[in-house]
């Protein structure tokens, strides 16, 4: 039994609650280093992208909704929270694809 009350503190079967305060705090940790490579990441991107002078909008929304995807995924699947998961993958994928077709208008702006 998992009990999320403060009683549960004074339960006769501590390692219950002792087991389920390390899987909360193994998630938080989890989740904390998956939203710092998140940022990472990103980092590395917007590096990569400083050899272009501009970005359009559509390139900078893209990468936001893409970056805000992946963490909601990776959270999700942190917490076992399968819809979670999936609006976070289709977030991630709805950015990319914001993010290619902004990659497109560059490259008709560039041909001009």
């Amino acid at each position: 039994m998992i009990c999320l009350l403060p009683d549960c503190l004074n339960h006769p079967n501590k390692n219950l609650v002792g087991n389920y305060m390390k899987i909360t705090n193994i998630k938080s940790l989890v989740l904390t280093a998956a939203i710092v490579l998140t940022f990472f990441i990103f980092d590395i991107n917007a590096e990569e992208n400083q050899k272009e002078p501009f970005m359009n909008k559509d390139q900078v929304n893209g990468s936001v909704e893409e970056a805000k995807g992946k963490v909601k995924e990776v959270t999700g699947k942190i917490l076992d929270d399968k819809s979670m998961e999936t609006e976070g993958t289709i977030q991630k994928n709805v950015g990319k694809i914001q993010k290619r077709i902004g990659d497109i208008k560059e490259d008709i702006n560039k041909d001009k």
